[in-house]
């Protein structure tokens, strides 16, 4: 006689499930584009399922357009959250596809198009947000930007001012405007990196930034603590975003992420849950952290 009970699903494996092969050499301009990319990344379009665990807030995200950005806007709006995206107007294609996902889920999608390293328009995408709906609970700092230097004697300066007006100037910006209109239970998450932590000589700009970025983080959580608003980050590992192909260093990729214990690299889908869970109350005690989604690298 035949056991008729439900049988539990077989635990995933973390080396499969998603995209585990050499990625083709590929290159793109900055700020790079999902549309060219070979394979394809996985936002978690198809896969990511809510769980009402953002209902009712709003969620601003630089860089949300694409890469995790997008997975970000995608994982909030089928928790229930408004999500406003600022990006570059290179970036419209990425912008646009995204906020359609976002508005699939019945919640409402806002695009800002602009450069983070404009002060003005890095502190009025707040005030764009606000305006649009009516409150501010959640903002993600992902907005950034790299490129591979070929040596530290011949970093141009004009490319280590972007990298710091990227990464820093616009986060800081963005982040200080914000913070008045922040009420106890709000969060604010920044995109930082392995690369803090680790650094690569050939990332030695970007790398510089991520650092700052955490110390931002665990200071702006000490700081606004006491009034009831969390502050932490993700630092991703090598994922597969438009930023990859952007970097210009087309020989690394067939072996990019191959160097982690799980011997792939990651998919934007994979950091969305790091996300909810700093955003929402299930992180409720949660602050001055920085979460690790490496594929095993240690920080």
């Amino acid at each position: 006689m035949s056991d008729s009970r439900k049988q539990p699903d077989q635990p995933h494996d973390p080396r499969g499930g998603y995209y585990s092969g050499p990625f083709p050499e590929q290159v793109q301009e900055q700020p790079g584009l999902t549309a060219p990319m070979e394979p394809q990344p996985d936002h978690g379009e198809e896969s990511y399922e809510g769980s009402r665990a953002l209902q009712g807030k709003a969620a601003l995200i630089t860089g949300g357009d694409s890469g995790i950005g997008k997975a970000v806007a995608i994982a909030f709006a089928r928790e229930g959250a408004d999500v406003a995206i600022s990006y570059l107007p290179e970036e419209e294609a990425d912008a646009q596809d995204t906020a359609a996902w976002v508005r699939k889920t019945g919640r409402r999608a806002l695009l800002i198009a602009g450069d983070g390293r404009s002060e003005e328009f890095a502190t009025r995408i707040v005030d764009d947000t606000l305006a649009e709906f009516g409150r501010l609970d959640v903002v993600v700092l992902n907005a950034a930007y790299q490129k591979n230097r070929d040596s530290f004697e011949s970093l141009p300066t004009e490319e280590f001012d972007r990298v710091f007006q990227t990464n820093l100037y616009s986060l800081l910006w963005t982040a200080r405007a914000a913070v008045p209109h922040l009420k106890a239970g709000a969060s604010i998450i920044t995109t930082a990196s392995i690369q803090a932590f680790n650094p690569s000589p050939q990332l030695i700009d970007y790398a510089m930034t991520k650092a700052a970025q955490v110390a931002f983080t665990k200071a702006l959580a000490q700081d606004l603590g006491p009034q009831g608003i969390r502050v932490n980050a993700v630092a991703p590992g090598p994922i597969w975003t438009p930023l990859i192909p952007a970097t210009e260093w087309p020989d690394k990729l067939p072996t990019f992420g191959q160097d982690t214990p799980l011997q792939r690299a990651g998919q934007p889908a994979e950091l969305a849950p790091a996300y909810v869970l700093l955003a929402s109350d299930h992180g409720s005690y949660i602050s001055g952290a920085v979460v690790p989604v490496t594929g095993g690298k240690g920080l």
